[in-house]
């Protein structure tokens, strides 16, 4: 395809009302492409056309749904560099972690479509005689999936993967920030066997084809991941027409470093998980609680750690630390960095924009100490490369800490102590716990969500996907 890169609708690329550019956060200069944008007509069409690609997708034989995915997940794998090397450049993810990413993408498709051939039924007998009940799940229907701009593949791809095994048909609306890795993985399954209208991409505004899709009630399922707010619209909206929803909302997560903690590991999981991506990630570190006999030694090291971390463009070598997505987020942050100091927290490092030899949106890896729970910055998501050292007196006061927020999507903890792990596992009020681990990074065939503020509606990955994108049927027969 030429630029402007098309919208694919019912099987066919069409262009779109206006277009958006796409530019590199790494180097403001470099113009990734021009990017359709669908209008709300476009959206309708996009839906119509679903709604009969839906029919004759389900009907489509378990090895030719199975040899569909299997091919889209293969050609992801094969070009990962290519594809990582284009996500870094518009997203700001160090290369290997956009290869990663796109890596991560296929094998969701491929696990995806071994659970094609796993949809396996159940037959029970019924409390009457001589009739026989079994329950038989069958796709929801058409789901509309809206992205975010953070992970502009994976985590489309975990929703769209399962979406397609389960035989329903998908409406795509990636963030608009990210239009490219969201155009690449479509012109992918644009070449698969898949009939006319199964997979449409909408690329747009959330305040137009965002709206229109999650208002509408031709669709039979929505699933979003975004922030709070826009997830308590997307809630509001699909209630009112009775569509099933799952969101994936904010978070502020946190990991506790206990007083028999390694405080090398407690080091690399706090950088590893409160830096990678920028801080970017939903899973991120944000809240360091730290035991107050190895809290200055713990910050001692991780200032350290920070001042070694390279920070740059994406796809230069050895950067650790990319740019933030665009100004407007780099803004929030500084900000952020402004409130927390007036609010009484200290600045240990960072803090600050920094230059390189590309005009872009860097700004150093932050660290914070002297905070409580109570101030803002350990309230509400930041979503930036900013973390908050907060000193505890015991493990008492760390859960306490750790579950005094309106969140809950992961927690970790590192500790020597069986015991302490034991503890933690069963009194973190989140989705997700890790025992000497980072708290961002997860599994692709477990379940994946939060509680609290964080998540809504049935978990994503693994086996427990098939909740959303299918519906329960029970057959009673009598002979």
């Amino acid at each position: 395809m030429s630029s402007p890169h098309a919208l694919y609708i019912n099987g066919q690329w069409v262009d779109g009302d206006r277009h958006i550019t796409n530019t590199n956060p790494s180097d403001l200069t470099d113009v990734i492409g021009d990017y359709a944008q669908a209008s709300v007509t476009q959206v309708k069409e996009a839906i119509e056309a679903a709604r009969l690609g839906q029919r004759e997708w389900a009907k489509t034989g378990l090895e030719q749904r199975y040899g569909v995915l299997m091919a889209i997940g293969d050609e992801l794998m094969a070009r990962k560099e290519a594809l990582g090397r284009l996500l870094s450049r518009e997203e700001g993810k160090p290369l290997a972690e956009g290869m990663g990413e796109v890596a991560r993408s296929a094998q969701f498709f491929h696990y995806y479509a071994a659970e094609v051939l796993r949809q396996l039924d159940e037959r029970v007998d019924s409390v009457r005689p001589g009739v026989e009940v079994d329950t038989r799940r069958e796709p929801v229907g058409v789901v509309g999936v809206i992205s975010p701009w953070n992970f502009p593949m994976a985590t489309a791809v975990w929703k769209i993967a399962p979406a397609l095994a389960f035989g329903n048909a998908v409406i795509f609306k990636p963030a608009n920030l990210v239009p490219a890795s969201a155009w690449a993985l479509t012109e992918i399954i644009s070449r698969q066997a898949l009939p006319a209208g199964t997979f449409n991409l909408l690329m747009g505004s959330g305040g137009s084809v965002g709206e229109a899709l999650i208002t509408s009630p031709a669709i039979n399922a929505l699933t979003f991941t975004g922030s709070l707010d826009v997830g308590r619209r997307v809630a509001a909206a699909t209630a009112g027409n009775l569509v099933k929803c799952q969101l994936e909302m904010g978070s502020k997560n946190a990991l506790i470093v206990a007083e028999d903690a390694d405080l090398d590991l407690a080091v690399e999981a706090a950088f590893n998980g409160a830096y990678s991506g920028t801080g970017q990630k939903c899973t991120a570190s944000s809240r360091l609680i730290v035991h107050a006999a190895v809290h200055d030694a713990f910050v001692d090291r991780l200032s350290a750690r920070l001042a070694n971390a390279k920070v740059g463009p994406a796809l230069e070598e050895g950067v650790q630390i990319g740019p933030v997505a665009d100004e407007r987020q780099l803004e929030s942050n500084l900000n952020w960095i402004e409130r927390a100091q007036a609010e009484g927290a200290t600045l240990a490092f960072g803090g600050e924009r920094v230059a390189c030899a590309s005009d872009g949106y860097f700004m150093a890896p932050t660290l914070f100490v002297d905070t409580t729970n109570a101030m803002a910055i350990n309230r509400e998501e930041v979503f930036g490369p900013i973390a908050c050292v907060i000193k505890v007196a015991d493990m008492d006061e760390a859960i306490a800490t750790l579950n005094d927020t309106n969140f809950g999507l992961t927690a970790g903890i590192i500790t020597d102590s069986l015991a302490l792990a034991t503890r933690f596992k069963a009194d973190a009020e989140t989705g997700c716990v890790m025992v000497n681990l980072p708290t961002a990074g997860t599994d692709y065939h477990v379940p994946f969500g939060g509680r609290k503020d964080s998540s809504f509606g049935p978990r994503e990955q693994g086996r427990y996907a098939r909740e959303f994108y299918t519906v329960v049927k029970t057959c009673y027969v009598k002979a």
